[in-house]
């Protein structure tokens, strides 16, 4: 175990404790403790409290008994601690299956095995929980921060591993790293190789990604919901157009479309009339196609917020979407991995029925009870002679009109709502979100007996484009309505652009608070914060595109670039089995080439102990030095003595602290000339 230190006494001495003062060993616990701690730190924030204390107190424990060198603690305190978690964490999940408590007791047993490093064999396990524990960080994100973060656990576990396996002492820490990392660095090469060869069966990993918990869209609707989508500003997509990009007023994202209104939730329709009565899609093109490329961030829901209107379905492997009549793009399961893909879309479009049917009656009720005065306004309206007989237009524009000069308000933080939040927002309070305004015009539409429903998706974009992508984020959420009218069908109605036009005609959102990391930034230099936000977020996409949307596409690109005119699995993997080769011949002719250059004394030897056989001694490829000496001695007597000191000589070379072939004199040329020199005396 090393050294005994005692035990210091108050802060003084424990400032005196200095880590070149440490034992090797307790010095080597240490450094493993810390990349144990760096490796556990990511999942902190989705452990329960009670086993990130835990964890923390097991490791500061271990660290005092590395310091003092105090025994470790006996198996029966170990299995109880072990018992006690995983009470706790069947009591926290409520079983002991799935990937949070399995991700849970693998802290835990991690932690808990650091008290049990009696041997090499505790180590590996160490080692290998280490490992194992990196592969769980990805089970949750796969983000460049936490590859990076996970890249420095490698090397420290692959360090801890070298200095398990030398004598204490030999080598120092910082050998130990440096190997580890040429190690890591020659490993490399095979690594990227396999990533890009080796057939893709599905996404790069099948589980799901950051950002499933975080805000986004939803497939319902509250006054004030909107609002705190667009405090997050973290990215909900990523898109690259083929040609000049749409001006940011046209850039309207669809997302999920609400219908069904019980008072204070907007949700979508069920359909009360038979799919024959139902208004039908009915999508009619004009102008110039706008291809684009699509990167969307993992969210919770089927609907995919695709560019308005985007007329095919998108192209993307294993993806499968179905457009619905009201131009929601679908997919069969929930967006839960990034998905990247190509698609087109129609800025000049028309859709829906040009002729009234019944089902658009879905489109016109209220619930009864709610919000009494926006209806008598509404009534009261439809009586003035001069709109009694208005079309479907001529109301939206009057609504819309009272809404630009009734003095209403474009804020994030409205306040809450009561029970008839139209009536409080249309009469009293006059200050709301986007979803504030985008209801209270249905709901006023449908009172004056004309359809409308509320579209939820995301409106505009950064202005500047990052690396070629126009970053469209969770802030940029956003409602606006849609009427129908006869022979045209339904007409997009944005009542946020009457109050607030530049929300729409330049994209620019209401502001979070910052932090006070980035407001401090911000204050000395509002574009610094500006530039190292695109700068990471460009380094990101890269990520995202390269690495975590690797597919078979990008594979079969790959084989067509170099020549390969099928591109099937059997061109991969005579690629894949020929570059490994390849590299297998290559690395084994390194090693040769390695061996002879760093050995050349060996060699030497090799001849001097020929050289001896010659003599009639025994001298095989085991035998030292040092004993061959004994063998020169007991043969020729004192006419052997050079020989043997020459033996000696190389003994004491081959184990001096520079290693063999350090510096200083070849004893190996005086070794062939003694031999050289006994050679008459071989026969005798």
């Amino acid at each position: 175990m090393g050294l005994s230190l005692p035990l210091p006494e108050g802060p003084a001495a424990w400032s005196r404790l200095r880590w070149r003062n440490l034992p090797r060993e307790a010095r080597d616990t240490l450094f493993l403790l810390g990349v144990i701690a760096w490796t556990v730190l990511p999942h902190l924030g989705r452990l329960p409290l009670w086993c990130a204390a835990l964890t923390g107190a097991v490791l500061l424990w271990r660290a005092r008994l590395a310091v003092t060198q105090r025994a470790l603690p006996g198996r029966w305190v170990l299995l109880a601690v072990l018992l006690l978690a995983a009470g706790l964490t069947a009591w926290s999940f409520r079983t002991l299956l799935g990937k949070e408590p399995g991700v849970t007791m693998a802290v835990v047993l991690m932690a808990l095995k650091t008290l049990e490093l009696r041997a090499r064999r505790d180590a590996f396990v160490v080692f290998f929980l280490g490992f194992f524990l990196v592969l769980t960080h990805f089970l949750y994100s796969q983000s460049l921060a936490v590859a990076a973060a996970m890249l420095v656990s490698v090397w420290g576990l692959l360090t801890a591993l070298v200095l398990a396996h030398m004598p204490v002492g030999q080598p120092s820490l910082r050998q130990a790293g440096a190997l580890s990392a040429r190690t890591a660095a020659l490993g490399a090469p095979i690594m990227v190789l396999l990533f890009v060869l080796f057939p893709r069966i599905g996404p790069l990993w099948g589980v799901p990604q950051e950002g499933i918990g975080k805000t986004g869209l939803s497939s319902s609707m509250r006054m004030g919901s909107m609002a705190e989508v667009a405090l997050d500003d973290s990215v909900a997509l990523r898109l690259r157009f083929d040609g000049a990009p749409p001006p940011p007023e046209a850039m309207y994202f669809r997302g999920p479309v609400l219908s069904r209104f019980d008072g204070l939730e907007w949700r979508p329709l069920s359909p009360s009339f038979p799919n024959a009565l139902q208004p039908k899609a009915n999508l009619r093109v004009a102008g110039v196609p706008l291809r684009y490329e699509m990167t969307l961030e993992p969210l919770r829901l089927r609907v995919l917020p695709l560019l308005e209107a985007t007329g095919d379905a998108p192209l993307a492997e294993g993806l499968r979407v179905a457009q619905r009549e009201d131009l929601q793009w679908v997919a069969e399961q929930p967006v839960l991995e990034r998905l990247r893909f190509t698609a087109t879309a129609y800025p000049r479009f028309q859709h829906g029925p040009v002729q009234a049917v019944l089902g658009l009656q879905d489109h016109l009720e209220l619930p009864p009870g709610y919000n009494p005065r926006t209806l008598a306004w509404a009534a009261a309206l439809r009586r003035d002679p001069l709109y009694a007989q208005a079309d479907a237009r001529t109301l939206a524009g009057v609504v819309l009109q009272h809404i630009r000069r009734g003095q209403y308000t474009y804020t994030l933080s409205p306040g809450a709502y009561g029970r008839d939040a139209v009536d409080e927002f249309w009469f009293d309070r006059r200050e709301g979100f986007c979803e504030h305004f985008a209801a209270a015009f249905v709901v006023v539409m449908r009172a004056l007996d004309v359809p409308a429903r509320i579209v939820t998706g995301f409106q505009g974009a950064e202005p500047v484009p990052v690396d070629g992508y126009y970053i469209v984020r969770q802030s940029s959420a956003h409602a606006w309505a849609e009427y129908w009218v006869k022979g045209t069908g339904w007409v997009r109605a944005d009542p946020t652009a009457a109050v607030a036009p530049e929300r729409i005609s330049s994209g620019r959102n209401l502001q979070a608070p910052t932090g006070l990391v980035a407001g401090a930034i911000g204050t000395v230099d509002p574009a610094l914060l500006a530039r190292l936000r695109n700068g990471w977020e460009a380094v990101n996409n890269r990520w995202n595109q390269w690495v975590l949307n690797y597919a078979r596409g990008q594979q079969r690109d790959l084989l067509k670039t170099l020549g390969f005119s099928t591109a099937d699995w059997e061109d991969l993997a005579l690629l894949l089995i020929g570059s490994l080769s390849a590299l297998a011949l290559a690395g084994a002719a390194w090693a040769a080439w390695d061996r002879w250059r760093a050995e050349p004394r060996q060699r030497q030897f090799d001849r001097a102990r020929r050289a001896l056989q010659r003599l009639g001694l025994a001298a095989e490829a085991h035998d030292t030095p040092r004993t061959l000496a004994s063998r020169v001695r007991a043969r020729f007597g004192a006419d052997g003595e050079a020989l043997a000191a020459a033996l000696e000589a190389v003994e004491a070379q081959r184990y001096a602290r520079a290693g063999p072939g350090g510096a200083g004199p070849d004893p190996t040329r005086a070794l062939l000339a003694a031999a050289r020199a006994l050679q008459p005396l071989a026969g005798r």
